[in-house]
């Protein structure tokens, strides 16, 4: 299985502007520019590629996790994910990303709150997109909400 998204980018990194689309068009003719990636605090600018590595780890571990949890006979009522992800500058120049930090708050009938802090440790280390994300630090917080 493969999947694709689309950028077109006109101008300069500072000046320029572009534009971003998937391939489901769930995500689509989103505007992408330097101010929504490093100067825009409140992220309301536009997207950026941080922004979507976050969507993707969020959505990938909350799925893992339900899988798990559903395997164990203890599936998920609810399970709140958020991924930050942390760019920072880098010493060589331009950026980095250093870090991605995930928490879930979950709602697991029948289930220890130990043991679903245990199985979230597992989701998190075997997600498809935590594999991908390799190369940099992945944290986690669980708990039940």
């Amino acid at each position: 299985m493969k999947r694709h998204a689309n950028a077109i980018w006109k101008g300069s990194l500072t000046q320029g502007t572009g534009r971003l689309d998937t391939q489901s068009q769930a995500i689509g003719d989103l505007p992408i520019t330097f101010k929504a990636r490093f100067e825009d605090e409140q992220g309301i600018a536009g997207t950026n590629p941080e922004e979507l590595i976050a969507g993707a780890h969020a959505s990938c571990f909350s799925m893992q996790l339900a899988h798990m949890l559903a395997e164990n006979g203890t599936p998920a009522e609810t399970l709140y994910a958020k991924a930050e992800i942390d760019l920072q500058p880098a010493q060589s120049g331009g950026f980095e990303i250093r870090g991605s930090a995930l928490t879930v708050i979950g709602k697991v009938p029948g289930l220890e709150e130990e043991k679903f802090v245990e199985v979230a440790e597992k989701a998190k280390e075997i997600c498809p997109v935590s594999k991908a994300l390799g190369a940099i630090k992945i944290t986690l917080s669980a708990r039940f909400a």
